[in-house]
Protein backbone atom coordinates (compact mmCIF):
# COMPACT_ATOMS: atom_id res chain seq x y z
CA UNK A 1 0.00 0.00 0.00
CA UNK A 2 3.04 2.29 0.70
CA UNK A 3 4.85 2.11 -2.41
CA UNK A 4 1.70 1.95 -4.49
CA UNK A 5 0.77 5.78 -2.43
CA UNK A 6 4.11 6.66 -2.66
CA UNK A 7 3.25 6.53 -6.89
CA UNK A 8 -0.04 7.88 -6.35
CA UNK A 9 -1.63 4.78 -6.68
CA UNK A 10 -4.23 3.30 -4.23
CA UNK A 11 -4.54 -0.33 -2.91
CA UNK A 12 -7.19 -1.44 -0.81
CA UNK A 13 -6.63 -2.34 2.96
CA UNK A 14 -7.31 -6.34 2.33
CA UNK A 15 -5.34 -8.28 -0.29
CA UNK A 16 -6.74 -8.02 -3.67
CA UNK A 17 -5.10 -9.61 -6.47
CA UNK A 18 -7.19 -7.64 -8.64
CA UNK A 19 -6.34 -4.50 -7.48
CA UNK A 20 -2.89 -5.29 -7.38
CA UNK A 21 -3.11 -6.55 -10.87
CA UNK A 22 -4.48 -3.37 -12.01
CA UNK A 23 -1.83 -1.27 -9.96
CA UNK A 24 1.05 -3.25 -12.13
CA UNK A 25 -0.82 -2.64 -15.17
CA UNK A 26 -1.24 1.44 -14.57
CA UNK A 27 2.36 1.65 -13.37
CA UNK A 28 3.62 -0.69 -16.55
CA UNK A 29 1.59 1.56 -18.99
CA UNK A 30 3.04 4.78 -17.16
CA UNK A 31 6.70 4.17 -16.78
CA UNK A 32 7.60 0.83 -18.97
CA UNK A 33 11.40 1.38 -18.22
CA UNK A 34 11.23 1.12 -14.50
CA UNK A 35 8.53 -1.44 -14.14
CA UNK A 36 10.73 -4.31 -14.17
CA UNK A 37 12.22 -2.92 -10.76
CA UNK A 38 8.97 -2.03 -9.45
CA UNK A 39 7.68 -5.53 -10.39
CA UNK A 40 10.50 -7.26 -8.54
CA UNK A 41 9.94 -4.63 -5.35
CA UNK A 42 6.09 -6.26 -5.80
CA UNK A 43 7.24 -9.60 -5.06
CA UNK A 44 10.13 -8.80 -3.02
CA UNK A 45 7.31 -7.39 -0.70
CA UNK A 46 4.85 -10.36 -0.86
CA UNK A 47 7.42 -12.74 -0.04
CA UNK A 48 8.20 -15.94 -0.89
CA UNK A 49 6.11 -18.95 -1.58
CA UNK A 50 5.95 -22.77 -0.09
CA UNK A 51 5.01 -25.87 -0.83
CA UNK A 52 1.92 -27.02 1.65
CA UNK A 53 -0.44 -29.28 1.63
CA UNK A 54 -4.01 -29.10 1.09
CA UNK A 55 -6.67 -31.84 3.41
CA UNK A 56 -9.65 -32.91 2.42
CA UNK A 57 -12.53 -30.07 3.57
CA UNK A 58 -9.76 -27.38 4.15
CA UNK A 59 -10.11 -24.45 2.33
CA UNK A 60 -8.06 -23.88 -0.47
CA UNK A 61 -5.39 -20.66 -0.15
CA UNK A 62 -4.90 -21.12 -3.85
CA UNK A 63 -2.35 -18.82 -5.41
CA UNK A 64 -2.85 -15.04 -4.58
CA UNK A 65 -0.48 -14.05 -7.81
CA UNK A 66 -2.26 -15.80 -10.33
CA UNK A 67 -5.56 -15.18 -8.55
CA UNK A 68 -7.00 -18.76 -8.66
CA UNK A 69 -8.43 -20.74 -5.69
CA UNK A 70 -8.05 -24.33 -7.17
CA UNK A 71 -3.60 -24.41 -7.98
CA UNK A 72 -0.97 -27.06 -8.16
CA UNK A 73 2.34 -26.38 -8.92
CA UNK A 74 2.94 -29.34 -11.31
CA UNK A 75 4.39 -29.19 -14.52
CA UNK A 76 6.17 -32.09 -16.34
CA UNK A 77 7.44 -35.56 -13.75
CA UNK A 78 10.73 -35.50 -14.76
CA UNK A 79 11.45 -31.88 -14.02
CA UNK A 80 10.86 -31.51 -10.30
CA UNK A 81 10.20 -33.72 -7.26
CA UNK A 82 7.26 -31.73 -6.25
CA UNK A 83 5.81 -32.22 -9.66
CA UNK A 84 6.49 -35.79 -9.47
CA UNK A 85 4.57 -36.36 -6.36
CA UNK A 86 1.74 -34.20 -7.85
CA UNK A 87 1.88 -36.78 -10.31
CA UNK A 88 1.89 -39.99 -8.42
CA UNK A 89 -1.30 -38.26 -6.81
CA UNK A 90 -3.30 -37.79 -9.89
CA UNK A 91 -2.42 -40.93 -11.30
CA UNK A 92 -4.02 -42.52 -8.02
CA UNK A 93 -6.75 -40.62 -7.99
CA UNK A 94 -7.54 -41.14 -12.11
CA UNK A 95 -6.74 -44.79 -11.31
CA UNK A 96 -9.57 -44.93 -8.39
CA UNK A 97 -6.41 -46.60 -6.00
CA UNK A 98 -5.09 -45.75 -2.69
CA UNK A 99 -3.17 -42.26 -2.12
CA UNK A 100 0.55 -43.00 -2.34
CA UNK A 101 1.39 -41.17 1.04
CA UNK A 102 0.23 -40.25 4.25
CA UNK A 103 -0.81 -36.77 5.25
CA UNK A 104 1.84 -36.49 7.38
CA UNK A 105 4.50 -37.95 5.04
CA UNK A 106 3.08 -34.93 2.42
CA UNK A 107 3.37 -32.44 5.42
CA UNK A 108 7.30 -33.67 5.55
CA UNK A 109 7.96 -34.00 1.90
CA UNK A 110 6.58 -30.34 1.68
CA UNK A 111 8.57 -29.39 3.99
CA UNK A 112 11.39 -30.64 2.30
CA UNK A 113 10.67 -29.13 -1.32
CA UNK A 114 10.42 -25.56 0.00
CA UNK A 115 14.01 -26.06 1.59
CA UNK A 116 15.74 -27.59 -1.23
CA UNK A 117 14.00 -25.09 -3.62
CA UNK A 118 15.06 -22.31 -1.40
CA UNK A 119 19.18 -24.05 -1.36
CA UNK A 120 18.90 -23.88 -5.37
CA UNK A 121 17.58 -19.90 -5.47
CA UNK A 122 20.00 -19.17 -2.87
CA UNK A 123 22.84 -20.68 -5.02
CA UNK A 124 21.37 -19.09 -8.22
CA UNK A 125 20.97 -15.51 -6.31
CA UNK A 126 25.04 -16.11 -5.21
CA UNK A 127 26.15 -17.17 -8.78
CA UNK A 128 23.98 -13.76 -10.29
CA UNK A 129 25.71 -11.22 -7.67
CA UNK A 130 29.17 -12.46 -8.32
CA UNK A 131 28.69 -12.21 -12.18
CA UNK A 132 27.08 -8.80 -11.55
CA UNK A 133 30.09 -8.20 -9.00
CA UNK A 134 32.79 -8.77 -11.30
CA UNK A 135 30.78 -7.19 -14.47
CA UNK A 136 30.82 -3.85 -12.68
CA UNK A 137 34.72 -4.35 -10.64
CA UNK A 138 36.13 -1.94 -13.61
CA UNK A 139 33.59 1.00 -12.84
CA UNK A 140 34.05 2.22 -9.29
CA UNK A 141 33.81 5.74 -8.47
CA UNK A 142 31.08 5.97 -11.48
CA UNK A 143 27.50 7.08 -10.53
CA UNK A 144 24.45 5.71 -12.12
CA UNK A 145 20.48 5.98 -12.11
CA UNK A 146 19.20 3.69 -9.39
CA UNK A 147 15.49 2.60 -7.65
CA UNK A 148 15.26 1.24 -4.10
CA UNK A 149 14.32 -2.56 -4.55
CA UNK A 150 14.48 -3.42 -0.44
CA UNK A 151 14.65 -1.37 2.89
CA UNK A 152 14.73 -2.97 6.17
CA UNK A 153 17.05 -3.03 9.11
CA UNK A 154 19.05 -5.13 7.54
CA UNK A 155 20.04 -2.66 4.96
CA UNK A 156 19.11 -0.93 1.80
CA UNK A 157 19.06 -2.20 -1.73
CA UNK A 158 19.15 -0.39 -4.92
CA UNK A 159 18.87 -1.60 -8.45
CA UNK A 160 20.84 0.06 -11.05
CA UNK A 161 19.01 0.29 -14.55
CA UNK A 162 22.35 0.47 -16.74
CA UNK A 163 23.78 -2.51 -16.21
CA UNK A 164 20.52 -4.04 -14.43
CA UNK A 165 22.09 -5.11 -11.26
CA UNK A 166 21.27 -4.81 -7.60
CA UNK A 167 23.47 -3.81 -4.61
CA UNK A 168 23.81 -2.62 -1.66
CA UNK A 169 23.70 1.46 0.21
CA UNK A 170 25.95 0.90 2.68
CA UNK A 171 26.00 5.20 2.90
CA UNK A 172 23.42 7.71 3.13
CA UNK A 173 20.46 5.25 2.76
CA UNK A 174 18.63 6.79 5.94
CA UNK A 175 15.05 8.17 4.73
CA UNK A 176 15.27 5.96 1.26
CA UNK A 177 12.17 3.47 1.36
CA UNK A 178 11.40 0.86 -1.74
CA UNK A 179 10.49 2.52 -4.74
CA UNK A 180 12.48 5.89 -4.11
CA UNK A 181 14.33 6.89 -7.34
CA UNK A 182 18.06 8.24 -6.15
CA UNK A 183 21.31 8.42 -7.98
CA UNK A 184 24.34 6.26 -6.59
CA UNK A 185 27.98 6.21 -6.99
CA UNK A 186 29.81 2.52 -6.67
CA UNK A 187 32.74 2.33 -3.55
CA UNK A 188 33.11 -1.02 -4.52
CA UNK A 189 32.73 -5.03 -5.69
CA UNK A 190 33.20 -8.57 -4.26
CA UNK A 191 33.36 -11.00 -6.58
CA UNK A 192 33.33 -13.85 -4.25
CA UNK A 193 30.85 -13.08 -2.48
CA UNK A 194 29.12 -11.41 -4.35
CA UNK A 195 28.91 -7.48 -3.06
CA UNK A 196 28.37 -4.32 -5.15
CA UNK A 197 29.03 -1.10 -2.78
CA UNK A 198 26.82 1.57 -3.51
CA UNK A 199 26.64 5.66 -1.95
CA UNK A 200 24.05 8.04 -2.21
CA UNK A 201 25.60 10.37 -4.23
Amino acid sequence: MELAAGLGETLPATPSCLALEGFLAARHKADPVRFPDLSLAVIKLLGKGEYVVERPGQSAEGHFGLAVRDYAHSTAPNRRFPDLITHRLLKAAMANRAVPYELDELDGLARHCTTQEDNATKVERQVHKSAAALLLSSRIGQRFDAIVTGASPKGTWVRIFHPAVEGKVVRGAEGLDVGDRVEVELLGTNVDRGYIDFARA
